[in-house]
């Protein structure tokens, strides 16, 4: 792990494959492909580990949910170097670079390249207790759409009885599992005094309550693996993106939408209740309405403050204090 890699295994990873390019020091190449299952992941390794003949090996992978997860903690089981990149990265670093074939062996040699190239930070997996919780957020978010689409059924003139009460009855049954989950997390955060103590804090910022503050635990990677707040914003892909250029292009700005979509989810519909009753996010909502901006650009902005605001109390280990900026500043 400590050793300065000089071969780049690119992963292109799907629900049943691993298409592996691997990039050897003189430019050549080398390609496989394993199933992304404990057999495939350990002949991956095997596979990369002959063919670097001893010289140290960073792997690379696009992060895709739990499919990228599994071969990741595989690899950084085996002490190798492992780095999960954010997939619009690669992208654009491809197509800056002329590369427009999409192919499974051409990606894997993209994000090789692009590893080689940007030596991307290691990957770690989080902590047990995280991994549970983060699989049943996703669950029980799951089961939610579920409900909500079955709900739009019932909306429907042309329903028999016989299938509305068919439609009624699988409502009911998503509901009562997605509460059973929620309880379940509850209670893994309950008995985790390290994950206890973190909502506690996220609970004291106006506009995050529980359901929210489990999906930020879930979601945001530990504060010590973020360098700043405007990192856990850019996780959460809520940083502004500029598009100008010359004296012509003025476009708006607006988010980038590049990073964790499921944590942007559980931050808009309680940013819309913290533009009320937080007095932060209220003034600068205020602000930047009054300034002119559109309603939902307001919003964006305030899911952004919002985050690096909940990034702030876990880093420094305190509640939420509106005057702290005041206090603090020189």
């Amino acid at each position: 792990m400590g050793t300065a890699a000089t071969c780049f295994a690119g992963i292109d990873v799907s629900k049943d494959t691993l298409d592996c390019c691997l990039l050897l020091p003189g430019g050549e190449t080398k390609g496989a492909a394993f199933g992304n299952d404990p057999k495939g992941h350990a002949a991956l390794l095997a596979w990369a580990g002959r063919h670097a003949r001893g010289a140290a090996v960073q792997f690379c992978m696009e992060a895709a949910g739990p499919d990228s997860e599994a071969p990741a903690t595989a690899i950084a089981a085996a002490g190798r170097r492992v780095s999960v990149v954010n997939p619009t990265r690669v992208r654009y670093a491809g197509l800056a670079r002329g590369r427009g074939n999409k192919t499974d062996k051409a990606d894997a040699r993209l994000i090789a390249e692009y590893a080689a190239r940007e030596s991307p930070p290691a990957w770690q997996p989080p902590p047990p207790q995280v991994r549970e919780l983060r699989g049943l957020v996703r669950r029980i978010d799951e089961l939610t759409e579920a409900a909500a689409r079955e709900k739009g059924r019932l909306a429907s003139p042309a329903l028999t009885a016989s299938v509305r009460r068919s439609v009624t009855r699988v409502v009911r049954l998503l509901e009562t599992e997605a509460a059973r989950l929620r309880g379940a997390a509850d209670e893994l955060v309950a008995s985790s005094p390290a994950l206890r103590a973190d909502r506690a804090l996220l609970e004291s910022v106006p506009g995050i309550g529980r359901q929210t503050a489990t999906v930020i635990l879930a979601e945001l990677p530990a504060v010590d693996r973020l360098p700043s707040a405007q990192s856990a914003a850019a996780y959460g892909g809520l940083s502004p993106r500029e598009f100008t250029s010359g004296t012509s292009v003025r476009k708006r700005t607006r988010l980038s939408k590049a990073g964790n979509p499921r944590l942007r989810k559980a931050l808009f519909l309680p940013t819309q209740t913290a533009v009320r009753f937080n007095p932060l996010l209220k003034g600068f909502f205020d602000r930047l309405a009054a300034a002119g901006k559109p309603k939902m650009r307001a919003i964006g902005a305030c899911m952004r403050k919002l985050v690096m605001i909940a990034y702030g109390v876990l880093k420094n280990r305190a509640p939420f204090d509106p005057a702290w900026s005041s206090r603090t500043a020189p």
